[in-house]
């Protein structure tokens, strides 16, 4: 019987659910992570309000790792079908270009998810409150060394691990250190979310309203594409609608660190006489009586050459920022972890390089694919021009077979993707 290989110490920057995941599979892998998060707390409740779908092959690694795997099923919603339909702005009517009965899918709330990975970790595990600054090499070439501030006083610390594993997002500072010239690629297009909580209202006109135009909500995953623009919705479990409205336009200037905008109360008016004007009214009264919409400018990138460096790789958006249309970014960054956590065991600490690049040599060529089929996509259903066409894609005048290609199961790797090589 082969032994045990030897396991290390790792850094994880970042404590969302791409540095969670990582932490759940290292320890699986016999590691000893530590999370360092810039949040001061465990968040209570999403700051955005974001919906997102779980695969099957997500939804199978992550029952592994908790300790109660019937609570990831219970604290999620079907998303049985997929199903695009064109929206006639003028007449208010939609019909259906294409219809997945298989798509397999889980709708879940992104607190919730969270809360189920950082609860099933040990105690103590996430620094919260601690900022990562830099990284460099030991003296001696035998480590990695971390530095963080620590948020309420501004305390500079150093950790020491035999690994750095970058999950700070699609603006992740540790891929800048190590690509200065990367650049993330505006799409064309932003997306107005929010999350409608109806509970205590389920017998308003407008939930009944919704449930009528909109007949298997809770079970499918609802495309609706107009001239040039399309939404998504879909519901959430303990009574909430998830939407998303993508809407074509240039790229707004950015302030601080994120991809979602501050929006004020006179954006959010236009907004809704805006969708007054594009879709049925059903869904344009949903936008309306949600509490705080938001607006995330959505980007991707090229796929990125390499996904590690020496003692330090990428996972989650900060190896492979991606636009939403596959359902993709959570995903990618579940699989990233269990993944790592596969090689590392595999290899141990005395091969860490080669672990790492059996890590690259496994996701490096499906992630890529899923980042550049997700921007596909979208452009799809934004009516933009795909680089091998000449014109764009009229949901109101399409073929049957031309909207074949805006299903899910599209995506490449959409039965799931390798775990070894």
């Amino acid at each position: 019987m082969a032994s045990k290989k030897r396991g290390g110490k790792a850094i994880v920057v970042g404590g969302s659910i791409a540095g969670l995941s990582c932490a759940h599979a290292l320890i699986a892998a016999g590691w000893e992570p530590t999370v360092i998060e810039r949040s001061g707390v465990p968040p209570s409740r999403s700051p955005t309000g974001a919906g997102l779908g779980l695969d099957p092959q997500s939804r199978e690694i992550i029952s592994r790792w908790i300790s109660n795997p019937d609570l990831l099923h219970r604290s999620t919603f079907p998303l049985s079908v997929d199903l695009n339909r064109a929206t006639n702005s003028e007449e208010k009517i939609s019909r259906t270009l294409t219809r997945d009965e298989s798509l397999g899918f889980r709708a879940a709330h992104w607190a919730d998810l969270h809360a189920i990975l950082y609860k099933s970790l040990p105690p103590d595990l996430v620094l919260w409150g601690y900022q990562f600054v830099s990284f460099q090499v030991s003296e001696d070439k035998s480590k990695v060394v971390a530095k963080a501030k620590v948020v309420q006083t501004d305390e500079l610390v150093e950790i020491i691990g035999d690994l750095l594993v970058a999950a700070d997002g699609c603006l992740s500072s540790i891929r800048q250190q190590l690509l200065p010239k990367f650049k993330l690629r505006y799409s064309g297009y932003l997306a107005w979310r929010g999350v409608l909580d109806f509970s205590g209202k389920e017998d308003s006109d407008i939930i009944v309203g919704i449930r009528r135009a909109y007949p298997e909500l809770g079970d499918c995953l609802y495309f609706d594409l107009a001239n040039k623009t399309h939404c998504v919705l879909y519901e959430l479990k303990n009574k909430r609608l998830n939407w998303i409205w993508y809407i074509n336009g240039p790229e707004p200037e950015m302030k601080g660190t994120s991809v979602t905008m501050r929006v004020s109360d006179d954006m959010v008016k236009k907004m809704h006489e805006e969708a007054e004007k594009v879709w049925v009214p059903e869904l344009a009264r949903v936008m309306k009586e949600t509490m705080e919409p938001f607006i995330n400018v959505i980007y991707d990138s090229e796929p990125l050459p390499q996904l590690f460096w020496d003692y330090v790789v990428l996972v989650g958006d900060a190896a492979h920022p991606t636009t939403p249309h596959g359902l993709r970014s959570t995903n990618m960054s579940i699989v990233d972890a269990e993944i790592l956590g596969h090689c590392l065991e595999k290899w141990g600490l005395e091969n860490l390089h080669i672990a790492l690049k059996d890590f690259q040599d496994l996701r490096l060529p499906v992630v890529s694919d899923q980042v550049l089929h997700a921007r596909k996509l979208g452009r799809l259903k934004q009516g933009l021009l795909l680089n091998d066409q000449k014109t764009f894609f009229n949901p109101l005048m399409s073929t049957s077979d031309e909207c074949l290609q805006l299903q899910q199961r599209t995506m490449p790797y959409f039965q799931g993707a390798p775990t070894a090589s």
